[in-house]
């Protein structure tokens, strides 16, 4: 290994170990069990309170103003309530003549109530545009982290499971913005104000009641949603499970009915969302244990405060409207205290929703630019291996010391058995992957050196299997350079030889291909392919396998069409047939990672190695294709002319 290797991987592992501990966003991974609600608060609060958004900052103002007036006039209604039944009792004394009226203070009192829910409301609505603007940014935070994850970890998932954990992540984070910033501070201040009103007005033996009581009911609650995260961390496991086996089955549907597995797949989700049953049952059932033990608590301390202010109204030290009062300031006091059960719950369970998110934006980025690096200069297309090694497994080396080079403007192929490492040389081009050992050079610069985006902007990439958007063919194909004119686009799809075939459809260049691209056979999407990599016109052109998986004729259309894209361009292919890459300016054979021939087609045949055997090979399995094809023609053509002479016979 070269000190520039050497050099290259040390920093490489650095960067790695540095993403490993920072995470990809820059913020603490926050778990559910270990993690706390104030960190959470804390890598939340810069999208809550936006410094580059002073019409956010004012709104968040304005909704704590909103929630300060609706709590003081939460806690004042009850005094309305206790004064009106005074004033129906006729203990009116030391009260205002002008509440004496038990009207006006009933009506009084139903208008504080009004107030309170028209300031929350106020507060709900003033919120609504801040939570939301945080749950946007740290939704696209996340989609641009997974497009920045490397193939590697896109590979070991299931999309279906990945879609999911995005979409509880995103509810998860909205609960904990909603419940904290918009219902958590306000619970809190309440339940200060409701607890200095109740030590002034009764005194200090109702505050210990009621002090015992909240701390019993919090003790309580918090136990309680502890136990229950673990069971709703089974049923979202179980969930994503159930939704990744939904998506796998539906996007291969037609697989499912070419074996009739309808049955089988449908008992492997139905085991997965039994599992979901059992763990969403023990959720249900968990909820309404902790519902009960939360009243009884709250019962108690009611109970107790309210048998010390009767025997005080029947000593006379109170009045009828103190004994109300009491029990309408508990009354409302259980509110706040069944919101702060709620909200902890809620802020756990969304804890253990966003939990996997947070796990997804700490995976650190496998392929990073440097610091320093600058886009590709001069693109003229000269690619360079030099001496590359690679491994996706240390115990298992793909690429070993595979060393070459495609002069600007040429064309070189890559060929050999399967499992040679031929894709893996379009996935280190692409920086897909980095190389373990060598180095990868694009015009004498080295790609680690330089921004990915410039590297695969300068490379066009026509693969063995076209995977379509679910959108209209003119959408697919300006994909591959999307400030694209109509009539480029149309130029494009006639360079690619399928632009009379989209105008004859009922919707022309607006055609929907359906999910990726099933309404289009394999020939029209890769034609498709090809028409989007014209549209690109990168000076470097990639075709990998493109022809391997349609049938000859077919094969022999796409072919001229992707003889047109490749002229003067320098194309890389990689081929499984070798009737595609007779014309290459060198023909390089790998074999078990290296370079056993490198050639024109016709050295290699001289040579007869293993591209010889391999050329004999195809050969032979072309022709006895042609000469089944010409048989079943034949017996085609037989059975139509038998057919009227048999008829003669007969009559």
């Amino acid at each position: 290994m070269t000190d520039r290797t050497a050099s290259n991987k040390a920093q490489s592992d650095t960067n790695k170990a540095q993403s490993s501990q920072n995470g990809a966003s820059g913020q603490k991974v926050v778990s559910a069990d270990e993690g706390s609600t104030l960190q959470t608060l804390t890598n939340l609060w810069p999208y809550i309170w936006p410094s580059n958004r002073p019409d956010l900052k004012k709104r968040v103002l304005l909704a704590i103003a909103a929630l300060v007036v609706a709590k003081f006039v939460t806690v004042l209604s009850p005094y309305f309530f206790a004064w009106a039944s005074d004033a129906l009792t006729g203990s009116t004394a030391g009260l205002p003549p002008y509440l004496v009226a038990p009207v006006m203070l009933v009506l009084a009192y139903n208008l504080a109530r009004v107030l309170a829910v028209a300031f929350n409301q106020l507060r709900d609505a003033l919120f609504a545009r801040v939570g939301q603007h945080a749950v946007r940014q740290l939704s696209i935070l996340t989609f641009r982290h997974l497009h920045q994850l490397s193939l590697r970890f896109h590979l070991s998932r299931r999309t279906g499971g990945l879609s999911r954990v995005i979409e509880r992540g995103v509810k998860g984070i909205e609960s904990i913005v909603r419940f904290t910033i918009l219902n958590g501070i306000p619970t809190i201040l309440e339940f200060a104000i409701m607890a200095a009103v109740i030590s002034y007005q009764f005194g200090f033996s109702y505050l210990v009641i009621v002090t015992l009581m909240i701390v019993a009911y919090v003790w309580f609650t918090i136990k309680a949603s502890n136990w229950r995260i673990a069971i709703r961390r089974e049923m979202n496991q179980s969930d994503t499970d159930a939704n990744s086996r939904a998506i796998d089955s539906l996007l291969n549907f037609e697989t499912v009915k070419y074996f009739g597995n309808e049955d089988m797949e449908a008992r492997r989700f139905d085991v997965s969302m039994a599992r979901y049953e059992k763990a969403a049952t023990k959720t249900w059932t968990s909820l309404a244990w902790l519902n009960l033990g939360q009243t009884v608590i709250l019962v108690i301390g009611m109970a107790a405060c309210m048998v010390l202010s009767a025997r005080a109204v029947m000593a006379g030290e109170q009045t009828i409207g103190d004994f109300v009062l009491i029990n309408a300031l508990l009354m409302q006091i259980s509110i706040p205290l069944n919101f702060i059960g709620f909200l902890y719950r809620e802020i756990r369970q969304g804890l253990a929703d966003i939990e996997s998110m947070f796990d997804l934006l700490g995976v650190p980025t496998e392929i990073e630019d440097k610091p320093d690096a600058q886009p590709l200069k001069a693109v003229e297309g000269r690619i360079q291996f030099q001496n590359v090694y690679f491994h996706y497994d240390v115990d298992r080396p793909i690429l070993k010391g595979v060393d070459f080079e495609v002069p600007a403007g040429k064309s070189v192929a890559i060929v050999g058995p399967s499992g040679a490492g031929k894709s893996t040389i379009s996935r280190l081009l692409f920086r897909f992957y980095d190389a373990t050992g060598g180095g990868v050079l694009i015009d004498g610069q080295d790609v680690r050196d330089v921004t990915q985006k410039s590297v695969r902007g300068a490379i066009g990439m026509v693969p063995q299997d076209t995977v379509l958007f679910n959108d209209t063919i003119a959408y697919n194909i300006r994909y591959g350079r999307p400030d694209a004119t109509d009539d480029e686009i149309r130029e494009a799809a006639r360079m690619a030889q399928i632009h009379d075939f989209i105008e004859a459809l009922p919707q022309g260049y607006d055609t929907e291909v359906g999910e990726r691209g099933l309404k289009l056979s394999g020939g029209e999407k890769q034609r498709v392919a090809i028409a989007r990599t014209i549209l690109k016109a990168p000076p470097i052109l990639i075709l990998d396998e493109a022809t391997s998986a349609l049938d000859t004729h077919t094969e022999r259309e796409i072919q001229t069409a992707l003889d047109q894209v490749s002229r003067n361009r320098t194309t890389l292919v990689i081929a499984h047939r070798l009737s595609t890459v007779v014309n290459a300016d060198q023909i390089i054979v790998l074999k078990d990672g290296e370079i056993a021939e490198r050639g024109t087609h016709s050295e290699l045949l001289e040579a007869g190695g293993l591209y010889a055997s391999m050329w004999t090979r195809q050969r032979e399995a072309d022709e006895a294709e042609e000469r089944l094809r010409a048989a079943k023609e034949s017996d085609d053509m037989g059975i139509v002319t038998r057919g009227p002479k048999a008829d003669t016979t007969f009559s």
